[in-house]
C-alpha cells in the first residue's frame, strides 16, 4: 500500500489542502505528537474519525492549528547562551546606527522581551537605538506576545527565569503570580506575522535568533529556513540557533563559529 493512502497521511493532506497548514515542511514525529495530543483531548483514537471532526468542527480546527505552532519558550532560556549573547549585543551596539535584532519564531514573546530587557539592564549595551523585530507564523501566539502578560505556576518559575537581570522590577510589573511587561520594554519590540519558509527575508539584521525551530522542520526544508535568516543579516551579522540544532551543510560555509557549543555564529 502506498504511504500516501494511510489514514495519517490523509489527515496531513487535509491539513495542507483544506486548512492551509504545510505539514510537509515538518517532521512526522513532531506532527504525530501534537496531533495525538489533540486527539486525546477530544477522546478520539482513529485518524479517520479525527479528520472528519476537523471537517465539521471549526473550534477543533483552530485548536489543532494553534497546537501545531511552535510555542515552547521562556525568559532567558539557556542562561549560558544569553551570557554569550550579551557579549554579542555589546559588540554590535558599538556600531553606528540602530541595533536590529530578530527573534523568529518569537512564540509567546518572552524571547524578544528578554532581548529588550537585557539591553535596558546592561550599561554596555546602547538601548536607546535598540530594536527587536519579533515574528511568528501564529496569530494567536502574536496576540499573546503583544499583550505581554505571563503567569507563574508550579511548572513555570518566571522569577527564576529572570535571574540574569540585576533586578526585574523595572521591566515587569508583578501582581501575585502574574507578570506584565512594562511599556518601556514593549517600546523596543515590534511584532508581525512572518513565515520563514514562504516569506521574503528581512534586511539589515545585526543578530537573528532562530532557536529550537529546526528540530521540528523536515530535513529537506531546513536550508530554506536558514538561508532566509542569513539573507536577512547585515554584513558581519550574527545567528543563534538552538543548542541541540545544527546548521545545514549547504549553509555552513556562509558562517564562522563564535561559540560552536552554544550554536552562535557570525556571517562570513
Amino acid at each position: 500500500m502506498s504511504r500516501t493512502t494511510t489514514p495519517f497521511d490523509q489527515l496531513l493532506a487535509h491539513l495542507e489542502t483544506d486548512l492551509g497548514f504545510e505539514s510537509s515542511h515538518y517532521n512526522d514525529a513532531y506532527l504525530e505528537r501534537r496531533i495525538a495530543a489533540r486527539m486525546r483531548r477530544v477522546d478520539t483514537d482513529e485518524y479517520e474519525t479525527y479528520t472528519e471532526r476537523l471537517r465539521t468542527d471549526p473550534e477543533e480546527r483552530k485548536a489543532l492549528l494553534d497546537s501545531l505552532s511552535i510555542n515552547v519558550t521562556g525568559f532567558f532560556r539557556n542562561p549560558a547562551v544569553w551570557e554569550e549573547l550579551r557579549t554579542v549585543l555589546r559588540t554590535i551596539s558599538e556600531n553606528p546606527g540602530p541595533t536590529r535584532v530578530w527573534s523568529a519564531p518569537c512564540a509567546d514573546g518572552r524571547e524578544p522581551y528578554s532581548l529588550a530587557m537585557l539591553a535596558l539592564d546592561d550599561p554596555e549595551i546602547s538601548s536607546r537605538k535598540f530594536e527587536v523585530l519579533a515574528t511568528d507564523i501564529s496569530e494567536p501566539a502574536l496576540d499573546i506576545a503583544r499583550a505581554g502578560v505571563y503567569s507563574a505556576s508550579r511548572t513555570r518559575d518566571i522569577e527564576g527565569e529572570l535571574s540574569l537581570l540585576s533586578e526585574y522590577e523595572p521591566y515587569l510589573e508583578r501582581e501575585e503570580n502574574r507578570f506584565t511587561v512594562r511599556d518601556r520594554v514593549k517600546e523596543h519590540v515590534r511584532f508581525e506575522r512572518h513565515d520563514l519558509l514562504r516569506d521574503e527575508p528581512k534586511s539589515g539584521i545585526d543578530l537573528a535568533l532562530c532557536r529550537n525551530l529546526l528540530i521540528y522542520i523536515d530535513t529537506a526544508y531546513k536550508a530554506t529556513v536558514v538561508d532566509t535568516v542569513l539573507d536577512s543579516l547585515s554584513p558581519d551579522g550574527y545567528l543563534a540557533i538552538g543548542k541541540t540544532e545544527t546548521v545545514p551543510r549547504t549553509c555552513a560555509d556562509r558562517l564562522s563559529a563564535v561559540d560552536n557549543r552554544l550554536r552562535i555564529y557570525r556571517l562570513e
